[in-house]
């Protein structure tokens, strides 16, 4: 009898090894929430932490998981690019969205990301909504999840700005919405999308919400005396609103939106991201988010905190209220979210589509190095090195976005190879002031970069695309007004962004490890156990997940 007792142990064992192994799967969640802020730089969180309240960013921080050493992995860091890489979980290499707006060889002209005249403006009679997610050319995770779910399950992409809601949105989207500025005041889409504006996107546009906002003028949130992580208000650095004589508040919204394309001005003052956000809680009720046996997936980009940025830069009063009350936007998305879907039903993660610069002339006054680009002069450069070389001074088709496109034709018809100019080129225009690498298309596609700038360089460059010679500035150097400030580079003030996962499926804490954007697409794809985007190249973040 003694020797059934360590069989009956053995028995025991093994059925609670069994139940364990049994363990309820995880439910996926029913809503995911993507939301994208336009030129945050990650410090914005750290600088002004003691100004937000606690149910904004400090809730996501509190209860989500924060990577604090995210970067972008590539150049050139603009919107489209940045929003396309999100989604796509990969680079400009991939996916083809090389800029904002870029010169086609093929065309012989500069075209923009999302441009499609194949499609008519659903919302309005004018030209805004001519648009597709077309020249992306690899899948979004939200396609993938409706490929997934069989088409079923809703995607809406929601922005100020159209590249902004588009591109995140994906090819398989039900709809994605951009606001329509000037005199119209509305929101619109594509006919890529849909025939006719749903009805609660016409009660939206009817009720006209926007008129409150405009109707009053731009002060700050808080006693601007308590602004202290910010430069003072009446400085060089700046650019005032057209009708303004100085760049200082409070800025009269009412007097001012009729010099400053009437509704247009909303994209440039907090407001715009209020704006945004009164809009998404009305697609989350119109659309029944949520509220299927299927998975949805929202995108929502905050568009406004980029116009500010650039108008007033990084270090401005304006920069610090706008995200002071961004802050309170999301707290009230947040608490939205919580009722109408759910605590527990949805995820969330929140990111930034690029960082910021410092304004190089403010960069210059307290004597750090800093420059500005002329490429009006560098072109005559590189036309004399051509000239000087070659005997001939239009080798250049177009220099733009930091790259050089050689006119093959003319190449050709002086017995010369491509390869050889842009070799020269890229020889000699390292003397240039401003200019601190360059690379041809030749080595981009012979040699592999594993780290460093020219990593950054080679993932953002597309072999059908991109120029033939890709240049690096020196840091904090842009083409760019000298009031106000931009981004595009691969230096860590343009790529250092914030990056938070929250809610169903996702632990609490945070992560110095060295992470990038390109990794978000995958985690998510594992998290909702669905296929990878096509053109992926990210890798999953498994210290977020539960």
């Amino acid at each position: 009898m003694k020797k059934l007792v360590p069989i009956a142990i053995l028995a025991i064992v093994c059925l609670s090894s069994f139940t364990t192994i049994k363990k309820k799967t995880p439910k996926k969640p029913k809503l995911v929430v993507g939301i994208v802020i336009d030129q945050m730089r990650y410090d914005y969180l750290t600088r002004f932490a003691t100004k937000y309240g606690k149910d904004g960013f400090n809730r996501l921080l509190k209860s989500g998981f924060s990577l604090e050493n995210a970067h972008y992995n590539y150049i050139p860091t603009y919107t489209a690019v940045g929003h396309a890489s999100i989604y796509t979980g990969t680079t400009p290499v991939n996916h083809a969205i090389i800029s904002n707006y870029w010169y086609d060889k093929f065309l012989k002209e500069t075209i923009y990301c999302v441009d499609d005249s194949n499609y008519k403006t659903i919302g309005n009679d004018g030209k805004g909504g001519k648009k597709s997610p077309k020249r992306m050319l690899s899948t979004s995770i939200t396609d993938q999840l409706r490929l997934a779910q069989n088409m079923n399950g809703k995607t809406i992409g929601i922005a100020i700005k159209d590249r902004s809601a588009i591109l995140p949105a994906g090819h398989t989207a039900n709809a994605a919405y951009w606001f329509d500025g000037g005199s119209k005041g509305d929101w619109i889409t594509s006919s890529y999308y849909i025939d006719k504006l749903p009805n609660w996107v016409r009660k939206f546009n009817q009720d006209k919400i926007i008129d409150t906002y405009l109707n009053q003028p731009w002060e700050t949130l808080y006693d601007i005396n308590t602004y202290t992580e910010s430069i003072t208000d009446d400085n060089n650095f700046e650019e005032p609103f057209k009708g303004e004589k100085k760049p200082i508040f409070p800025h009269n919204i009412p007097e001012l939106r009729s010099k400053n394309k009437n509704y247009s001005i909303i994209k440039g003052i907090p407001a715009g991201n209020s704006l945004t956000t009164d809009f998404t809680k009305a697609a989350i009720i119109g659309e029944n988010l949520g509220k299927s046996n299927y998975t949805d997936f929202l995108t929502v980009s905050y568009s406004s905190t980029d116009y500010v940025g650039h108008q007033f830069g990084v270090a401005s009063k304006e920069t610090q209220d706008t995200y002071l009350r961004l802050d309170k936007d999301l707290a009230s998305l947040f608490k939205f979210l919580d009722t109408q879907i759910g605590k527990g039903n949805y995820t969330l993660f929140l990111t930034a589509d690029h960082a910021a610069v410092q304004v190089p002339s403010y960069l210059q006054s307290v004597k750090i190095p800093a420059n500005y680009f002329s490429y009006k002069k560098f072109k005559v450069f590189v036309n004399n090195i051509t000239k000087k070389y070659f005997n001939s001074d239009d080798l250049v088709e177009n220099i733009s976005n930091f790259q050089i496109f050689l006119d093959k034709e003319k190449i050709e018809t002086l017995n010369l190879t491509k390869n050889e100019v842009a070799q020269k080129i890229a020889d000699e225009v390292i003397n240039y002031k401003g200019i601190y690498k360059t690379a041809t298309a030749r080595t981009l596609q012979t040699t592999s970069f594993t780290s460093g700038i020219l990593n950054s360089l080679q993932n953002g460059y597309n072999q059908k695309f991109s120029g033939d010679i890709m240049l690096v500035p020196t840091p904090s150097t842009v083409s760019y007004p000298k009031k106000g400030t931009t981004h595009g580079s691969g230096y860590s003030y343009d790529t250092h962004i914030p990056i938070i996962f929250y809610g169903n499926g996702i632990k609490k804490g945070s992560s110095k490890k060295k992470y990038e954007i390109i990794d978000i697409a995958p985690t998510l794809s594992n998290l909702l156990q669905i296929e990878f985007p096509n053109g992926a190249t990210g890798k999953i973040i498994e210290e977020v997940l539960n």
